[in-house]
């Protein structure tokens, strides 16, 4: 098995709990994992960048060459198709409607969906609508992870044991609430498939 993985999104939305939920599954499943982050400003709304790659092999570098990604997870369209020149041609991109709008001139959003729904390959979704269904905005993040699961290759028990891992210090409902998220972005999923 072999992923390579690009995550995008701004800082607060979750990117770096997606790849430590990610690494984590991936590592529990006897994968070599190397990863990549780029977070400098990511606390002022700035654009968070995550190259995570999964292997059964050993990996000798942590960044994903250009063209070479399966997947691109964005949790903002614009930040999903910023990264889009590393999708393969036959890769899939993952990305939340819901825009964050934290620039003056953001683009129109319409023409960033319109440029995702041109894509062969591609999920959108409101992953902001369907957390707050759940209760808080705060797992539209998990939201996402749970639409790329299909696309990742790793069993949900994984993803299960991952975040009882990372918020096992915060209670079962945290986690319950996580693990629903997961479920909901597959459903997601399972409609472009």
């Amino acid at each position: 098995m072999r992923k390579d993985i690009i995550l995008g999104g701004v800082g607060g939305q979750g990117i770096l709990t997606i790849a430590a939920t990610i690494g984590t599954a991936a590592v529990d499943s006897g994968l070599f994992l190397k990863q990549s982050e780029v977070h400098g400003m990511s606390q002022r709304g700035g654009d968070v960048m995550s190259n995570l790659r999964l292997s059964s092999n050993e990996i000798f570098s942590d960044l994903i060459p250009e063209g070479k990604a399966d997947l691109i997870i964005g949790v903002e369209p614009m930040e999903a198709l910023r990264h889009l020149n590393m999708l393969k041609k036959d890769g899939w991109l993952i990305t939340n409607k819901k825009p964050f709008i934290n620039i003056p001139k953001y683009p129109d959003v319409d023409s960033l969906l319109l440029a995702v729904e041109d894509l062969n390959h591609h999920v959108s979704l409101d992953a902001d609508r369907i957390a707050k269904e759940l209760g808080t905005l705060k797992v539209a993040n998990m939201v996402m992870l749970g639409a790329a699961i299909p696309f990742v290759g790793l069993d949900f028990s994984a993803y299960e044991n991952a975040l009882n891992i990372i918020f096992g210090k915060k209670g079962q409902e945290i986690i319950a609430l996580n693990i629903e998220a997961l479920k909901a972005g597959i459903k997601e999923a399972e409609k472009f498939l």
